[in-house]
């Protein structure tokens, strides 16, 4: 099966929150990365697989790479051939929005944010590994 080349679709903060707030799966994670982030970089396909091995969890990649940067976030998002949904964060100060994924965000990446169908919210300012990943996931899903 021959997959399209993966859409970055460029969103304000305000289309974010509502992602955040309106999700149809069990639980939907947020992953913050930059393409300067070496941590970000080396998560990504954990997070990538995420999606495609559980049905019950969504995925958003979340670019916070500068503004200026949107044509090479595209390259690098169809160069390691992301499946899940990249959104590019386009807002110029992180210090606007920070603190509205999470109060607990010294605004350090990688960055996840994971919500539950229910509306709770987990936050981990921190890299992981495909098997911390996993735990959490299904700590989350139950």
């Amino acid at each position: 099966m021959q997959l399209k080349a993966q859409e970055v679709e460029v969103v304000k903060f305000t289309d974010l929150q509502k992602k955040m707030l309106y999700t149809d799966a069990s639980l939907t994670v947020f992953n913050f990365w930059a393409t300067w982030c070496g941590p970000c970089i080396k998560e990504l396909p954990h997070f990538d697989a995420l999606e495609s091995e559980n049905q019950n969890v969504k995925v958003y990649l979340v670019s916070i790479d500068f503004q200026s940067e949107l044509e090479r976030v595209k390259k690098f998002v169809i160069k390691r051939s992301l499946k899940s949904e990249v959104l590019f964060l386009d807002e110029k100060d992180p210090d606007d929005y920070m603190g509205k994924v999470s109060q607990d965000w010294s605004g350090a990446i990688p960055a996840t944010l994971f919500v539950t169908d229910l509306g709770k919210t987990y936050f981990h300012e921190k890299a992981f590994t495909k098997e911390e990943l996993e735990k959490t996931v299904k700590k989350y899903l139950n």
